[in-house]
């Protein structure tokens, strides 16, 4: 049965209207309809298996987000056997499109205010290990970031370009990201959003920002969310002053927020390490989803990306065998 006759089949149970707008899924294993719910507009997400609503990452996550008072979708029904989630239908904006079309007061009071959910999140942490929730028992420990930087060496050099690296250049790769991964799980010690940038943010019809896709929440580096929001996607490297001040006003936020204080240098080193390896990740994501999935829309991206890395790299005065492939094996650079 397929996603749209489960999520019809649900509806006729509720005695609702069968009729539905298919919407774009952001994930293969998600399908997400508009549906009339209750004589307002809902939003849809049918799941491709059935699932077990108390181990469901969405709902659990859900749950604590909207707990610590954070601005995520209200879930009104689920079905585990239909393998569908009803959640609050914020609309059709989404933040990454506003701030393409903005001037730079806008962009940056909406940055602004992105920044501010960060540090929210992370004010969440102890509510997270009070509730025992799945963010609270997933970590981006070693195994994790390792794994994603593993998979940035394969589909980079071998899926996209087809040009594998040398054994000596891959061994020698392999213990550098090995000792940023080793690192970062190190500095795991805060709840973050996982995903956290332009596109995975929206503006209601009130136009205040909304969070979404955040069912892979997990423990992790204090930095990881805002590289994410930061670097994501960009076509142009940051001038690093602006990045300098957008550290330094998230550190200002958490402080508000009664956080730990962070040594603003130190938290400038964790930044440019996170961001070698969030970068990279994406990197493996983009070469995976052109070469294999014809999305090819991301490739301009990972230019730009490497650039970034190389970047950190170099102002971390660490890594040569990373520098050294990044500036020699990269095309256009």
């Amino acid at each position: 049965m397929t996603a749209l006759e489960r999520l019809q089949n649900f509806l006729k149970k509720a005695g609702l209207p069968e009729d539905v707008e298919p919407l774009t899924p952001d994930a293969s294993t998600r399908e997400y309809f508009r549906i009339d719910w209750h004589g307002a507009t809902a939003v849809a997400c049918v799941y491709s298996e059935v699932f077990v609503a108390e181990e469901h990452a969405y709902l659990d996550v859900t749950n604590l987000f909207r707990t610590a008072g954070l601005p995520v979708a209200e879930v009104y029904a689920f079905d585990g056997r239909a393998g569908v989630i009803v959640h609050e239908d914020f609309g059709n904006t989404i933040l990454r499109d506003v701030l393409v079309g903005s001037d730079e007061r806008t962009r940056e009071d909406y940055l602004t205010q992105a920044l501010a959910l960060i540090a929210h999140i992370q004010a969440a942490t102890p509510r997270a290990y009070e509730m025992n929730s799945i963010a609270s028992r997933l970590a981006f420990d070693f195994e994790k970031l390792s794994w994603e930087l593993d998979f940035f060496t394969t589909h980079y050099f071998e899926t996209l370009r087809h040009t594998p690296l040398s054994e000596a250049e891959s061994a020698g790769l392999k213990l550098e990201l090995d000792d940023v991964a080793q690192e970062l799980a190190g500095r795991a010690r805060v709840l973050t959003h996982r995903d956290f940038h332009a596109a995975n943010l929206m503006l209601d019809s009130d136009h205040a920002l909304r969070i979404i896709d955040h069912q892979d929440a997990r423990i992790g580096a204090t930095s990881y969310d805002l590289v994410s929001l930061l670097l994501d996607r960009v076509t142009e490297l940051p001038a690093p002053e602006w990045l300098a001040g957008k550290r330094r006003q998230f550190l200002d936020e958490r402080e508000r927020l009664g956080l730990e204080k962070i040594d603003e240098e130190e938290f400038a080193y964790e930044f440019r390490l996170q961001t070698i390896q969030r970068c990279l990740k994406a990197i493996g994501t983009f070469s995976y989803q052109s070469a294999t999935r014809g999305k090819t829309y991301f490739l301009p991206y990972i230019a730009p990306m490497f650039q970034i890395v190389l970047r950190a790299a170099e102002n971390l005065d660490k890594f040569p065998v990373l520098r050294d492939i990044i500036s020699s094996s990269i095309p256009n650079q």
